[in-house]
């Protein structure tokens, strides 16, 4: 006799909520200030032009929004976490950047259908709680020829990897995909349809850190996920978490002068609306 049981339901707004706490948590304009050079290779990936609407969805602390808004586009950012939105605002103003910063939740763009050319989203969209309605969202908003572009960390880079250690503290909620699996093409396919071609490449982006001391410190204090993983397991825990990490990091790492450089995979997707 087969016996088939059926997996729980997934309470996708107690999901959104616990991520938009942990992005809330520390500081990741701290990290994400130094990953700005994928926004700029995305925004040449996507063949930006200065007479553009762009909309970067979570945003962060706006490294694709400045990213095109050098390029002369105009630009709105937008993320959940205002505190993020606001560093971007600060970066803007220092460059004197003309862009509109906006709270708004992936899953449910305050704009109209085909109000963009551009759709951007850098580390960012991937984290949503519902991936198939963000992709709904993400396609609905570009007008039709448009493209979206996407850089995601793919399951096999090291930031996929770091993922899995925590998992081994901090399991997921049951039902809920893998952030990461927005780093493989086939999944990204799955989530537009034929309502859109995705072209795709495997990129690298290298963090490069004092040590892995020193890339432990700043992701600990100020990256939300390994911030918060750190914060819910016992003091014993913690002291494994780390020397995984840092296992991780030593197999991982390409430098021989005593830093840290780590390459990590990343999947940069330029999606073309097709109707």
């Amino acid at each position: 006799m087969n016996v088939q049981t059926e997996m729980p339901a997934v309470d996708l707004a107690a999901v959104k909520a616990r991520q938009q706490a942990t992005w809330s948590s520390g500081d990741y304009a701290i990290v994400g200030t130094t990953l700005q050079i994928v926004g700029e290779t995305l925004c040449e990936a996507v063949d930006l032009r200065s007479n553009q609407m762009v909309l970067d969805v979570a945003a962060g602390n706006g490294n694709a929004t400045l990213a095109a808004a050098r390029r002369f586009a105009d630009v709105i950012s937008t993320d959940y976490v205002g505190a993020l939105l606001e560093r971007g605002r600060e970066r803007a103003a220092a460059e004197r950047l003309p862009v509109t910063f906006q709270e708004a939740d992936a899953e449910k763009l305050p704009f109209a259908d085909a109000s963009f050319d551009v759709v951007l989203s850098t580390f960012g969209v991937m984290f949503t709680a519902d991936p198939q309605q963000a992709a709904n969202e993400l396609r609905r908003v570009c007008r039709i020829g448009g493209k979206i572009g996407l850089a995601s960390w793919t399951p096999e880079g090291f930031i996929g990897q770091l993922f899995k250690t925590i998992g081994k503290y901090v399991p997921p909620a049951p039902g809920v995909k893998s952030p990461a699996l927005w780093g493989t093409e086939a999944h990204l396919s799955a989530l537009f349809g034929p309502q859109a071609t995705v072209d795709a490449k495997r990129r690298q982006f290298n963090f490069r850190y004092r040590s892995r001391e020193h890339f432990l410190e700043i992701f600990r204090t100020y990256y939300g996920p390994v911030l918060k993983a750190f914060g819910s397991i016992d003091a014993v825990k913690q002291q494994l978490l780390a020397a995984d990490m840092f296992r991780l990091m030593d197999q991982l790492n390409v430098a021989k002068d005593g830093t840290l450089v780590i390459p990590s995979e990343y999947l940069e997707a330029v999606i073309s609306r097709q109707r």
